[in-house]
């Protein structure tokens, strides 16, 4: 089987790598309890970005390797030691590349180190010490990273080149390009000698410019026959258009003007081409025939508005004057073009998700939200860890998503949807309730880190104690004062053991209201 050399469409599967997890970690140092929250954040994931390179000139390194993933972000780690950013994968390719996604163009990408972010990475998680707040002082969780963009493109390369040779197999093309530059295609005398586009520099003067050839075109292209219709996509960008005309074809029933009619058809089928200038070079004028035949035809051509140069690719005649024909267009062309420079593009496609608001409709299914945020905390959630879980209802509540559901008529028990039909996660309904005057955290935290600890209390109340010492007391003594005084406390506190029949009496230990009124002697 043959391997190509020169591939101009590709379809080229692209991932983004995965953000790395944030961590959930305590700092533990000796002499230091409770140290607090010094989980790391995970690294974001590499992106996969397309960039133009002026070295690449055909896109046959994707036909081969047509699947590219970018590198994954590193996970978080204790300390406060977020983890690496995962590496860029960075796709060369050739100037004129079309990037298109589902029959839709991304992105057209011309212009050296252009480039164009195709696939973003995942963001990573936070970890604990970055969700930690002054009411939440110590989260028990960290949020995961989030997975890379994938989505499958296809890159379609368009030559820019600035002048268009067009004609039937057997013109001379090939060979008119290598007499004005120094490329060398292949040259032989059968039809379709020429089966990739060629491209020449051409020196005219103080101007230079590209050449280019479509091989393959006869009658039909533009419906698929010959090769025609496959690089006639090549000639989009040109700035003239050259009909390469045989004056000395032996096929029976052909002649020049017939010839040009023909491609002239298959260019207005194919569409977009009409408002390039036309130059026509009436080719092999070297051989005795060729030359009766251009003469015969020049007048006609020329009545038609075009510029005809009898021209010989074999001993060079005429070729100077075309080719400084063509430098004409070019400089007028480049003249009215305005200056392309190299840019950075970020894909950015139309959000089907409701944005970075929220969208809450009706379904058979249930109640099904849509929207940037909701769906990326979402699957930034460790469902395992009721803490984290709590934190997703605190952060829906507090972007309107409860208050949402509850004007459309949401009922608790509801099914709730976030995310697309085909990948959501499903929640009961259960709208926050009201208090009163009990005083309750918010989901996701926990009030136990507010209160004083036992420890920390005595270390106060001994302090406190030093100030009315005695002469000669040490904060030994002040310690052991206080702590008799409170065990004389507790003792007058102290149940008195039943003595009737009854095992509930005021005062008794079994007594459900005393016990109640009373927390610290259970």
């Amino acid at each position: 089987m043959a391997v190509p050399t020169f591939v101009d469409r590709v379809t080229l599967h692209v991932a983004a790598g995965r953000g790395g997890h944030g961590v959930a970690s305590v700092h533990r140092e000796k002499f230091k309890p409770l140290g607090g929250p010094d989980g790391g954040n995970g690294g974001p994931g590499g992106s996969v970005i397309l960039r133009v390179d002026p070295d690449v000139t055909t896109l046959v390194d994707y036909h081969h390797s047509p699947k590219r993933r970018a590198e994954n972000g590193a996970g978080g780690a204790g300390g406060h030691k977020n983890g690496s950013h995962g590496a860029d994968l960075v796709l060369s390719v050739p100037d004129g590349t079309v990037v298109s996604s589902q029959g839709e163009v991304i992105a057209d990408l011309v212009g050296p180190g252009t480039e164009l972010i195709v696939a973003e990475g995942g963001r990573g998680g936070l970890g604990n010490a970055a969700l930690a707040s002054a009411k939440r002082k110590a989260p028990g969780f960290a949020l995961l990273g989030e997975q890379g963009e994938e989505l499958e493109i296809t890159l379609e390369l368009k030559v820019v080149a600035d002048v268009g040779l067009v004609g039937f197999p057997s013109a001379g093309k090939s060979s008119l390009i290598a007499s004005m530059s120094r490329a060398r295609p292949k040259i032989a005398d059968y039809p379709f000698t020429t089966l990739v586009p060629n491209l020449g520099v051409v020196v005219a003067g103080e101007t230079t410019y590209t050449v280019a050839d479509v091989p393959g075109l006869i009658e039909g292209a533009s419906e698929g026959r010959g090769l025609g219709h496959d690089f006639l996509r090549h000639i989009e960008r040109c700035a003239a258009i050259v009909h390469v005309v045989d004056t000395a074809s032996i096929e029976p029933g052909r002649n020049p003007v017939d010839d040009l009619d023909v491609i002239e058809n298959e260019l207005g089928r194919y569409g977009g081409l009409e408002d390039r200038p036309r130059l026509v070079a009436l080719n092999k004028v070297d051989v005795p025939d060729g030359r009766e035949i251009g003469e015969m035809v020049l007048d006609d051509l020329r009545e038609r508005g075009l510029a005809v140069f009898p021209v010989s690719a074999a001993s060079g005649e005429g070729v100077r004057e075309l080719t400084f024909a063509m430098a004409e267009i070019v400089r007028a062309a480049r003249a009215e073009r305005e200056v392309a420079v190299a840019t950075r593009i970020v894909l950015r496609p139309p959000s089907a998700d409701g944005g970075t608001d929220f969208t809450v409709r009706s379904t058979g299914e249930g109640w099904r939200v849509r929207g940037t945020k909701p769906e990326r905390w979402v699957r930034q959630t460790d469902f395992s860890n009721d803490e984290a879980v709590g934190y997703l209802a605190d952060r829906l509540n507090r972007l309107g998503v409860e208050k949402k559901l509850v004007e459309l008529g949401a009922e608790e028990g509801d099914a709730v949807l976030i995310g697309p039909e085909h990948d959501s996660v499903v929640f009961d309904f259960k709208p926050g309730i009201d208090a009163g005057a009990e005083i309750l955290s918010r989901r996701g935290e926990d009030q136990r880190f507010d209160a004083e600890r036992p420890a920390a209390a005595r270390r106060r109340q001994i302090q406190e104690g030093l100030v009315d010492r005695a002469e000669g007391e040490t904060r030994a003594d002040v310690a052991r004062r206080l702590a008799a005084a409170h065990a004389a406390e507790q003792a007058e506190l102290a149940p008195r053991p039943a003595t009737g029949p009854s095992s509930y009496e005021i005062g008794s230990a079994d007594d459900p209201d005393w016990a109640e009124s009373d927390p610290d002697a259970r």
